[in-house]
């Protein structure tokens, strides 16, 4: 998921305790997003093809940020995994994906986790008063940061880069994470998309005014974030055109049936 600006002091959440498993809705494909293999696109990555991932030491407050998260995620779904640490964490994401019965359910369900994680007057000012500032260049700078320093327990190690704006300028408003974890560990394009990418520029331009364009990369995880700067129309939009991964666990069990088509995907994707 989605990468998040943390603006103000945490308080610590208890994780909700462990609820009865919950019966999947059936599951319902979005006609409007499909992720087909073609040929102009990066090869799916196959297990073993990525080498080991720079680990990213946890700091005193990262517990606290994946509490937090995970808690807010857990009351979304209405379901809390046995498992601790992020290891849990993606199996909510999963049962977040699967519960949804479109994507587009799936995609305002974590608009709805991102914006419980902030007062709503806080996002409210911040539309308001900061995003303004610069032409958009201070509030798009601002998040970068924030998110670059709050959100490595998520994603792994990223930092703040240098990206071009519409406007034919450059800006220190971009975060580029070297191999996301979120992405690595879920091994899937559908959770990705759906409860990362799309629903983090959705909540970013729409709650607190910043344009923000997500480019994961399939291929070697890596994930490039620019703040301040628009995302295409889905349409033209590549990464909605990608390939499942080879090693995607949701995909694979649809494998079989798809052998005899021209599309390998995952059910949600």
């Amino acid at each position: 998921m989605k990468p998040l600006a943390l603006l103000r002091p945490l308080s610590i959440y208890s994780l909700s305790p462990s609820r009865p498993h919950l019966p999947l809705k059936p599951l319902v494909q979005n006609p409007s997003l499909r992720f087909s293999c073609s040929p102009i696109q990066s090869e799916p990555v196959k297990a073993g093809d990525m080498g080991p991932r720079s680990e990213y030491s946890p700091g005193v407050f990262d517990d606290l940020f994946l509490a937090l998260f995970r808690n807010k995620m857990v009351k979304e779904v209405g379901w809390d995994s046995e498992r601790r640490g992020y290891d849990g964490l993606i199996e909510v994401a999963n049962r977040l994906m699967l519960t949804g019965r479109t994507n587009a359910d799936t995609r305002d369900a974590a608009v709805r986790i991102l914006r419980s994680l902030f007062p709503p007057l806080l996002l409210d000012l911040y539309k308001l008063l900061i995003s303004p500032l610069g032409g958009g260049k201070v509030a798009a700078m601002m998040v970068a940061r924030v998110t670059a320093f709050t959100c490595k327990w998520l994603m792994g190690i990223c930092t703040v880069n240098s990206v071009d704006l519409p406007d034919g300028t450059s800006c220190e408003s971009g975060v580029f994470v070297e191999r996301c974890k979120y992405l690595e560990e879920s091994k899937c394009v559908g959770i990705c998309v759906n409860t990362c990418k799309l629903p983090t520029q959705t909540f970013f331009k729409d709650y607190m005014g910043v344009p923000l364009l997500m480019e994961p990369n399939f291929t070697d995880y890596s994930c490039q974030f620019k703040f301040g700067v628009l995302p295409p129309q889905p349409e033209d939009d590549s990464t909605l055109k990608e390939p499942c991964l080879e090693v995607c666990p949701i995909a694979s069990r649809r494998r079989p049936v798809a052998q005899s088509t021209d599309v390998v995907q995952c059910p949600k994707a």
